[in-house]
């Protein structure tokens, strides 16, 4: 695992990721090694979502992109779903303020359509608020699949060139991007995923490619700004060639 021991000022970072992306992983094995209910560990998350959104913004990483709810967690028992989706309206009406106050846009990506309407209709809202006036960007992925993402994207691009609006020759890696959920946003940087596993799990697949990956073992309701600082100062120790070779 990639760990890097020690405090952090971010002043000592020589290169800092643009844009961070998040697999927000192990709230229920925090809950069960404490003998607690499942969404006590989704609570507990919440709390390490407004940590590492204030280290974001101490480290000036624009863009932050977060999992939280994938098209495969429709699946799990519907109390549960119930439970997330409702910390998720918690989540936006007792932190509005704090995205307000420190100009963090909010957006998401992902079949929005499917979330309870109560649900759509406060991120909406939220969504149009944090727009006006904003110098950083926190992107929820809720019931996000990447692999319909990318499918979704291919059949724009058939419906376009069936319509005879495209060369089917014509199209390039960029098109694909351009199709995307959010074609404005650049790729991430550096991916974090905590609780040890892994895997992407269907996570921004495209988006991705040339990203560092950083996993931690540590669980995301453990997860914190030191631990976050800790992940940039690693991403700061490789070396992004790209396919090349990295000068000496």
């Amino acid at each position: 695992m990639n760990e890097v021991s020690g405090k952090l000022e971010t002043s000592q970072l020589a290169n800092v990721p643009e844009h961070v992306a998040i697999i927000m992983d192990g709230n229920g094995r925090w809950a069960k090694e404490r003998g607690l209910p499942r969404l006590k560990g989704h609570e507990e998350g919440a709390q390490s979502v407004r940590a590492v959104l204030r280290a974001a913004k101490k480290a000036q990483v624009n863009y932050l992109t977060l999992y939280a709810f994938s098209t495969e967690n429709w699946v799990r028992p519907e109390e549960e779903v119930q439970g997330l989706m409702n910390l998720l309206s918690i989540f936006m009406d007792r932190y509005k303020n704090d995205l307000l106050k420190n100009k963090i846009r909010l957006r998401v990506m992902g079949q929005i359509e499917r979330l309870p309407q109560k649900v759509q209709k406060k991120l909406a809202k939220l969504m149009e608020e944090t727009a006006r006036d904003y110098e950083y960007t926190l992107i929820l992925a809720l019931s996000y699949g990447s692999r319909l993402e990318i499918a979704e994207a291919a059949k724009a691009i058939a419906r376009k060139a069936a319509a005879g609006e495209l060369d089917p020759e014509a199209v390039t890696e960029e098109t694909v991007a351009q199709h995307l959920y959010l074609p404005d946003v650049p790729d991430p940087e550096l991916m974090i995923r905590t609780s040890g596993e892994l895997r992407l799990s269907n996570f921004l697949l495209w988006q991705l490619s040339y990203a560092e990956l950083y996993v931690t073992d540590t669980y995301w309701p453990d997860f914190r700004e030191e631990q976050f600082f800790q992940a940039l100062e690693a991403f700061n120790q490789r070396g992004r060639r790209y396919g090349g070779v990295k000068n000496k």
